[in-house]
């Protein structure tokens, strides 16, 4: 079976390349710069340079491909929402012209709602694009990645995170080599066809205030979490130089989640995934904490 992986330096792409390396796959991994592959990587792939958002390179570098597993890039651009229109044109054109059997994309939990969940809407319209071509895929709505925590090392050095959603509002937080390893056994497994939804909610859904005191546990040092108002976020997204959409796509992934919001998938045996909060925090934030003190 020939498989493609896009991202495959990523949180979750890296483990997908190795999942189906020790499965006894040789993946053929598209990414701007195969130098950034480790070495032991480079010699287990197929590495092919390839910029997402060139849909004529894209096409390319999957032709003879049976399955393809697609996360669309995070580009960084000040209009994230046209930046995900642009990979999901490649996606589907490399779909079509190639007649790539079967697509796992990486979503989110919120892309069912379709609109007014701000970046999520992106990866909602990549779905529909991608249900429009007939191909078998799978979705998978993701929870929140505990390696988001990562990009607020910051403020948790600090002891205090601040959030715009309810403090006791629970949601779906998940470690992104527990979506690795069901997206690789999707991508392997022969028993599935046609549109297919599979959640990937993590081991147990989480208040705020239950994060903080997992993080303080794992850690040792004490982190509180406290509710600011959306404008106040606003603000501190503007002074870090985000733009106005980007600004809103970000805050909107809360809002648009925040008041009545029920996942399509509710949590069962089939969406929950072991990996935990407080190990991954213990094997990844404790040391890096530390040495800040």
């Amino acid at each position: 079976m020939r498989i493609a992986v896009t991202t495959p330096t990523g949180n979750v792409g890296r483990h997908v390349v190795a999942t189906l390396v020790r499965a006894g796959v040789r993946p053929r991994v598209l990414l701007r710069a195969p130098a950034r592959l480790a070495p032991e990587v480079r010699d287990a792939v197929d590495a092919v340079p390839v910029d997402q958002y060139d849909a004529d390179a894209v096409v390319a570098a999957t032709t003879d491909v049976d399955a393809l597993f697609w996360v669309n890039p995070a580009g960084g651009s000040e209009d994230p929402l046209a930046e995900y229109d642009r990979a999901t044109r490649s996606v589907v054109r490399a779909v079509t012209e190639n007649r790539i059997g079967r697509v796992v994309f990486q979503s989110s939990v919120g892309a069912e709602k379709r609109h007014g969940a701000g970046e999520i809407d992106g990866l909602a319209q990549t779905e529909t694009a991608l249900d429009g071509t007939g191909v078998d895929v799978t979705h998978l709505r993701c929870g929140y990645f505990f390696t988001n925590l990562e990009l607020q090392l910051g403020a948790l050095r600090t002891g205090t995170l601040q959030v715009i959603l309810p403090l006791d509002q629970p949601m779906a937080w998940v470690a992104p080599r527990d979506i690795a390893e069901v997206a690789a056994t999707r991508l392997l497994s022969p028993t599935w066809s046609g549109r297919c939804v599979q959640a990937v909610h993590g081991p147990a859904d989480l208040t705020w205030r239950e994060v903080s005191d997992i993080l303080t546990a794992a850690t040792g040092r004490r982190i509180a979490v406290e509710q600011i108002t959306d404008d106040a976020m606003r603000t501190q997204l503007h002074r870090a130089g985000m733009t106005e959409r980007l600004v809103e796509a970000v805050i909107g992934m809360s809002t648009g989640l925040r008041e009545g919001f029920v996942p399509e998938q509710r949590r069962s045996l089939r969406t929950t995934t072991p990996t935990t909060l407080a190990a991954w925090a213990y094997d990844n934030l404790r040391h890096r904490l530390a040495d800040a003190s």
